[in-house]
Order: C-alpha cells, then sequence, then structure tokens
C-alpha cells in the first residue's frame, strides 16, 4: 500500500514560494530559508509542503545534524559541513546522526540550490542569521508545541523528552529566533497562515493570511 500522499500546498505556502524566489540569494548562490520554532511545533510538515510550492526546493534537517552529545553544540559542525562550502558555490557534505544507533551516518551531498530550506529548532540563531535570506518561525506555544510532540513520539521517548524541554528552555533563553523571525506561520482549522513577523521586514503589502485547506499535523 502506498502511503498517504501530503497535502498539496495552498495559497498561502504558494504566496510564501514566490516570495522566497524574488530573494536576493544569501549564502553564496542559494537563498538560505530558516524555519524554527518550538520542538513538535509542525516544521517538518510545514517545510515539506514549502518544498513542495518550490519545485522539491532540498530541506536541510537539523536533527541530522545535532546529536544526544550536542542537542544545541551544532553550529560549529554546521557551519564547517555546511554553510562554509555552499557559501563558496561548492556541493556541501554532512554526516547525519542516526538518533537510534547513537552514531553519525556517511557523508550525504547537498548541491548549491536556488532555495534550500533549513528546518528545526534553532535554524533562526544568531551564527546562521546573517546567512539566511528569511526566518520564517512556526506560531504556536510551547508548552503545546510540546505537549503535542511528546504525544506524538509515544512512551518510548519519554526520557528524551525529559532532558530536551529543558534544554530548549535554555537554549532560547541564550539565543532567541522568535524576535528575528520575518514572518510568522500558523496552522489553523483551515491550514496555514502567514504573518509579518517581530524583525518587521515584510511590511503591510506582505501580509499573507491565505488558508490552505485542511490542516496537516506534524
Amino acid at each position: 500500500m502506498n502511503p498517504p500522499s501530503r497535502p498539496a500546498p495552498g495559497p498561502a505556502v504558494r504566496e510564501l514560494a514566490s516570495r522566497i524566489r524574488r530573494l536576493s540569494p544569501s549564502c553564496g548562490p542559494v537563498r538560505l530559508v530558516g524555519v524554527d520554532g518550538h520542538a513538535g511545533s509542525g516544521k517538518t510538515t510545514f517545510a515539506e509542503q514549502l518544498a513542495g510550492a518550490l519545485g522539491g526546493a532540498p530541506v536541510l534537517r537539523l536533527d541530522d545534524i545535532a546529536s544526544h552529545d550536542e542537542l544545541f553544540g551544532w553550529t560549529g559542525r554546521l557551519l564547517d559541513q555546511v554553510i562554509e562550502p555552499l557559501a563558496g558555490g561548492r556541493t556541501a557534505h554532512y554526516a547525519p546522526y542516526d538518533w537510534r544507533a547513537r552514531r553519525f551516518g556517511p557523508p550525504l551531498p547537498l548541491p548549491p540550490a536556488p532555495v534550500i530550506l533549513v528546518e528545526g529548532v534553532g535554524a533562526g540563531r544568531r551564527a546562521l542569521r546573517p546567512h539566511l535570506a528569511l526566518l520564517l518561525w512556526m506560531e504556536l506555544p510551547r508548552e503545546e508545541a510540546w505537549a503535542r510532540g511528546r504525544s506524538r513520539d509515544g512512551e518510548e521517548q519519554r526520557e528524551f523528552w525529559n532532558g530536551w524541554v529543558p534544554a530548549e528552555r535554555r537554549h532560547f533563553a541564550d539565543d532567541a529566533s522568535r524576535p528575528f523571525a520575518d514572518l510568522l506561520v500558523r496552522q489553523g482549522e483551515k491550514g496555514y497562515e502567514v504573518f509579518p513577523g517581530p524583525a518587521g521586514t515584510a511590511g503591510p503589502d506582505q501580509f499573507l493570511t491565505h488558508g490552505d485547506g485542511p490542516p496537516a499535523v506534524c
């Protein structure tokens, strides 16, 4: 049986994709777009839809860069393995982390593309912001996001979540992303809505409020 297909991108996501295409490159030839938010806020599902609206844009998941020993201490690895080569117009190679085997796997290539999405908690950290063309924040309160993440991952991941929540609190207390978000993404009953973010770079003419059909879940 084939797995169920994702809903087609709705008008808000398509309009956002069109806006992203018009941006200037931010990391060598690449328009690097960060998708940040609390764990469980729906970043993965939204990034998949946005990537589809962008014609199959690559998605770099920060879960592949982080590890049990470095939940948030992966900045140097990301800069060395991904940002530096892309900034030079070269293919990046990063070793994805296997969360079950607790080790890094063989390197995967990430060639320069017109748009690359960086999805995960910390995608808008200060070390990455200078390389981003746009920063998106999934607008869901942290307690609600964490509860959804715990429910999604089940009892098997209880110990992980018990360690993750205080680590995420410390991270955002020291290196907040939301105040620097260009746009906020909210998942409502009829799908996604996109609003200007605290950074204020969108302007009133970029106020996006289209619904995207049935809501998706992370």
